[in-house]
Parts: structure tokens; sequence; C-alpha cells
């Protein structure tokens, strides 16, 4: 004991001074957005609702069910907390039941045979004091590291919400597409015919009718890519609501008709709270912090107790006789070969990194958020000007189709026509999936309504 007490001014001065965190992981939230939001609402957690479409308020749901990563989330969540419950047993007393028994056979001094029986029940306890609060700060660790993989199954819910949307939007954008294609292969199946009977006739050249086949041609070879791709899309649709492939994903709202919801409101730092993934970073960055100081305190003297009391019941005693112990033990490490610092280290190490990995994680989140600010603003205006070009051209191809079957100009200037329109009419599809899922991502980069409560 006095060896331990004159020893522990130097196991302090091992421990050294707690490593601060690096100063480079410091994070300042900036002030406002870069790109003035305008009007916002308030974000509510069923975010999906706000776009109007009923089926695709069910398949998020459905996939918020059924979502197999939101499965294996809920199960490391079951696993922190069991953790957790096995560090907080760590600062509890054991206690044991114990029986022993025993026969056996020897000579007395006479050189006779002596049979003896014993039979010992005992409870037994051991407790290790936690003197400067080591198992404290690895139960702390553990609770921050459940906080964590709590936040990491709401990011997983968010993440689930976000794609299923996103692949929907995409699914009827893609339906649209294949739409488009297949009214310009009925155009151009018309064109082809026209073609045919003028060229008959001799009225124009094989070589209009040619250039009517080899459009037609192009067109149809489209419409089995388009239909593929409408295929791998629900594929990709059921597979997010933990559905097999021979299901059917039912149709809603047309693309054309859905509009962004209002721009959630929010300030940069409100996003540290409102973002699961940076509620899972800090907690982890916690974890580690309180793992740092469990490490460092392995330089210190550590206190354990032990006791035991039952009967001892043996051949030749009339009755039991009652047993006890009382004990106790000081380690103090003295020389571990750096075992001890070099773990102190590497917790530093790992603090350090979790550090880092917050910052990380924040601006990465307010990039997202300005990223698809910006997006919706500029997207917005190109649905515009594509739907006005649409226009335009939809108005261009009447003329040349009139003039054309009137003879009064080419089958060419129809055709660039019809070109110019398809292009248009997909690009102005694209442009839509593109401005809808921009505010799907926003509303992600939002925190999608989630709320940290300490």
């Amino acid at each position: 004991m006095a060896l331990c007490a004159a020893a522990l001014p130097l196991l302090f001065a091992c421990m050294g001074p707690r490593p601060q965190p690096p100063a480079g992981a410091a994070l300042t939230p900036p002030p406002a957005w870069r790109v003035d939001p305008g009007p916002s609402a308030p974000l509510e957690r069923d975010w999906w609702r706000r776009y109007g479409d009923p089926v695709l308020a069910q398949l998020v749901e459905r996939a918020l069910a059924s979502n197999a990563d939101l499965g294996i989330a809920a199960a490391r969540v079951a696993e922190a907390r069991a953790q957790q419950r096995l560090a907080r047993a760590q600062l509890l007393p054991t206690l044991d039941a114990t029986a022993t028994g025993g026969r056996s056979r020897s000579l007395n001094a006479l050189g006779r045979e002596s049979i003896s029986n014993s039979f010992e029940p005992q409870f037994q306890a051991a407790y290790e004091v936690d003197l400067f609060g080591r198992l404290a700060d690895q139960s702390t660790a553990a609770r921050a590291g459940t906080q964590a993989s709590e936040a990491a199954h709401d990011a997983a819910v968010l993440s689930v919400a976000a794609a299923t949307a996103r692949a929907y939007l995409t699914l009827r954008a893609l339906d649209a597409q294949l739409a488009v294609v297949r009214q310009t292969l009925a155009a151009r199946e018309d064109a082809l015919r026209l073609a045919r009977r003028r060229a008959d006739a001799g009225y124009t050249s094989q070589l209009e009718f040619a250039q009517a086949r080899a459009e037609y041609e192009s067109t149809a070879q489209a419409v089995p890519q388009a239909e593929l791709a409408v295929a791998r899309q629900e594929n990709a649709l059921l597979l997010l609501i933990g559905e097999s492939p021979s299901g059917e994903i039912a149709r809603g709202a047309a693309l054309s008709v859905l509009r962004p919801p209002p721009i959630p409101d929010g300030l940069p730092a409100d996003l540290l709270r409102r973002r699961p993934d940076i509620a899972q970073a800090e907690f982890q960055l916690a974890a580690s912090d309180a793992n740092l100081s469990a490490a460092r305190k392995a330089f210190l003297p550590r206190l354990h107790l032990s006791g035991s009391a039952g009967l001892l019941y043996a051949s030749g005693v009339a009755s039991p006789v009652r047993i006890w112990s009382l004990g106790g033990s000081i380690l103090a490490p003295l020389f571990e070969g750096g075992r001890i610092e070099a773990g102190a280290q590497v917790a530093t190490a790992q603090r350090d990194q979790a550090a880092f990995a917050y910052r990380r994680t924040a601006l990465t989140a307010f990039r997202e958020v300005n990223d698809n600010l910006a997006a919706l603003r500029q997207l917005e205006a190109q649905v515009l000007h594509l739907g006005q070009q649409r226009d335009a051209l939809a108005a261009a191809l009447r003329h040349a189709t009139n003039r054309y079957r009137a003879g009064y100009s080419p089958y060419l200037e129809q055709l660039d026509a019809q070109r110019g329109l398809l292009s248009a009419e997909l690009s102005l599809i694209q442009a839509q999936a593109d401005w809808l899922n921009a505010s799907v991502a926003l509303y992600q980069a939002m925190g999608g309504g989630w709320s940290r409560t300490d």
C-alpha cells in the first residue's frame, strides 16, 4: 500500500497533460446560405407527402417498413444498446455461488486408514472500485456509441425515404420519355406511309422514302431501349421497398403536374441539430473522447475488493462451520513495455480522426444545402425555357408537316422539325425530373424534419 502511494505521483506524471483536439478540426457555421432560399416553410418528418402524389407517399412508407438496410441499422442499434449495458455492468459488483466438495483417504500416525469428506457451499463477491473514473468513462463511451447508432439508424431512414422518392420520380420521367418516343414513332410511321405513297406515285425520289424509313427505324429501336430503362428502374424501386422483382409498381400523378414543395426553412447553425449524420459524427466524437480519458487512466492504480462467506461440512465435525474471507488488492502499473502509453496514443489519434470526421460531415452538409438551393433555382428557369422551346418547336413541326403534305417543302424540313421537337421534349422531361429530384435532395440535406433531442 505504501509503495502504491509513493508511486502515485509518478503514475500521474506518466499520464501527462490531456491532449487537446486538433485546431484544424474546429468548426464555425456560416451565418447564411450562399443562395437566398426565398419563401420557406417548416420542414416536417413526412415531407414526401408534400408532393401531392399518394402513390409516392405509399411507396416511401412501404420502403420505411420493409427496406433491408433499415433492418440492418436497427440490429446495429440493438447491438450498441447491449454493449452499453455490458459497459455499465462493469461498474457493479459480481456475486457468484460456488460449491466444492471432496473425499480423501490418508494414513494416520499409527498407520491406520482415515477417510474424510468435505463440502463447502459459498457466496463469492468481487468489486473493482472505480477510483479515478476509468470504468465510468468506458460506460460514457458506450452510451455515446449507442446514441451514434441511433442517429445512424435515423440517417438510414432519411436516406431510404429520399432514395425511394428519387427512384419513383425517375421512373415517372422514364415513363414520360417512353410515351414521347412512342408518340414520335407513330408520327414517323405516318410519315413513312406518306413517303412511300409519294415515291410510288413518282412525286418524290426513293431517297426521300429511304430517309423516312431510316428515321422510322431509328425511333423504333429507341422504344425497347426506353422500355428496358423503365423495367430496370422498376426493379430498383422494388428493391428499395423490400419486395421481389415480380411485384408491380403503381403509377400516380404525371411528372408534368408535379411541383417541388416549399423550400424548408432554417439557417446553417440549425443544420447541426437537424441532420442525423452530423449528430452521429458528434456522438462518435464524444465516444472517442471518453475512450481517450479511459485509456489515460489506465496509468493509475486499480483497487479490487473480494469476499466470500459460506459453510464447511467435514467428517468428524458435528455441525457445519461458518467460513468467510475478505480481501483487497491494488494494482499499480510500473512497467508494461510501453503498452499503456501506446494505447493512449491510439485513443488520441482516434479522437482526432473523429474530430476531423465531424468537421467534414458538417461542411459536406453545408455544401449539399447550397448546391441544391442553387439547383432548384437554376432548374426552375431551365424548365421554363425548355417548355417555351418545346411549344415553339411543336408549332414549327405543324407548319413543316402542312407544307410537306401540300408539296411545298421537302421531307428534310419536316424531319428536322421532328428531331428538334423530340430532343426538346426529352430534355424538358429530364429537366423536370432533375428539378423534382433536387427538391428531394434539399429536403434530405436539410435533415428531412429530423431534430436532435438530448
